[in-house]
């Protein structure tokens, strides 16, 4: 049987989530293919077909798969279902906002959230907070699964997929888009940066993270936070990382002010490389830190952007 990834687009281009997602069917074994369900989305299609290892991209066109409705897109897919082991998405907000709906359908249970393919039946995933890893062995005949993008490479381009107009299922009118808010930034994306300076309690104030700019301006990294901070009001919510926030894994993880909370290493513990500031030496950052500096982050942090060219 074959492996269908459900991609996650804007219709002119693919999320990075979902060529992650492909590295972890290619594992399930079988022909992937893709579905890119969205309107006028012949460059998501086109990217798509050209992914390493995607044999075939099935694009279905029409007004109401535009804006990604959940409701639409898991008709679409389990329309398709019935030719696939395996029904594949992204643990990003879209995938897990469509695959429940698909697993409940099928009335199969869902494995959420793996970090890794030990078999076609059988993968792993992290629980209570990261602090074990589960391994999850499925009887389903359909096994559908969310895919932690972290705990993957992104799939490769130089593919040649064929591409397939299906027909659309129509609009099952559950749901209507109204309106969409996007937050803009000249830094790069959380889950996509290779190198991210986040802020945790220990910074005070929201006024106080505007010390990390210089730092973060010279790395060219994104700056996030943690739950505390969120929580506290110093920065928006979709800076936060953590297990109820963005799962990330950078090249470089700088975490400043930051106690190191098991919700907050849930979402950045596979970082490639982790520098911690904390003036406590006791600080739980410091056990996943492969470098710490204890000291006051209000000296540190300029004396460290000092010391970058």
């Amino acid at each position: 049987m074959n492996v269908l990834v459900i991609a996650e687009h804007d219709n002119a281009s693919l999320k990075g989530s979902t060529l992650n997602t492909v590295t972890a069917a290619i594992q399930c074994g079988g022909e992937v293919h893709i579905l890119i369900a969205g309107q006028n989305c012949g460059g998501a299609a086109e990217a798509a077909a050209k992914i390493n290892g995607v044999s075939k991209v099935l694009v279905a066109d029409a007004a109401h798969f535009a804006d990604g409705l959940a409701e639409n897109v898991a008709e679409q897919a389990l329309a398709l279902a019935g030719d696939y082991s395996h029904i594949l998405a992204p643990a990003t907000a879209y995938g897990k906002n469509i695959l429940p709906r698909v697993a409940a359908r099928l009335d199969v249970g869902q494995i959420s959230e793996i970090i890794k393919v030990r078999a076609p039946d059988t993968f792993e995933r992290p629980i209570y907070a990261g602090n074990a890893i589960a391994t999850v062995q499925s009887t389903d005949k359909i096994k559908v699964i969310t895919v932690r993008t972290t705990g993957f490479d992104a799939a490769a381009a130089g593919g040649s997929g064929a591409v397939e107009t299906i027909s659309p299922v129509g609009d099952c009118g559950m749901s209507s888009f109204v309106s969409r808010e996007l937050a803009t930034s000249d830094r790069p994306e959380l889950t996509a940066a290779k190198i991210i300076v986040a802020g945790g309690r220990g910074m005070g104030s929201g006024d106080n993270f505007k010390i990390l700019e210089p730092l973060a301006d010279k790395l060219g990294a994104a700056i996030g936070a943690s739950r505390a901070a969120v929580d506290a009001g110093f920065v928006p919510n979709d800076w936060q990382v953590g297990q109820t926030g963005k799962i990330v894994a950078p090249q470089l993880y700088i975490a400043v002010g930051i106690s190191g909370a098991i919700q907050h290493l849930a979402g950045m513990k596979d970082s490639k490389t982790i520098v911690a500031i904390n003036k406590d030496p006791e600080a739980p950052i410091f056990s996943v830190a492969d470098y710490g500096i204890v000291g006051d982050l209000f000296e540190l942090v300029p004396q460290l952007v000092a010391e970058l060219p």
